[in-house]
């Protein structure tokens, strides 16, 4: 059974990856890509959803989304 992994801003500017209801991160990365380069890694089958971190037209920051 495959997990969905979330890809999230921290407050220090980087980026965390985790798996849903965890406590802590799996992996922490500087930048989103390589955030979403990891929960690919970790997760090869499942899906990864990202955090949107800035507004858009079509989202707002609390909404997540496909990388």
């Amino acid at each position: 059974m495959t997990h969905k992994v979330f890809v999230e801003r921290r407050s220090q500017g980087d980026y965390a990856v985790r798996r849903a209801n965890s406590q802590r991160a799996s992996s922490v990365a500087p930048t989103q890509a390589e955030a979403i380069a990891e929960a690919k890694r970790l997760n090869p089958d499942g899906p990864v959803l990202v955090e949107r971190v800035r507004n858009t037209e079509i989202g707002k920051p609390d909404k997540w989304r496909k990388p």
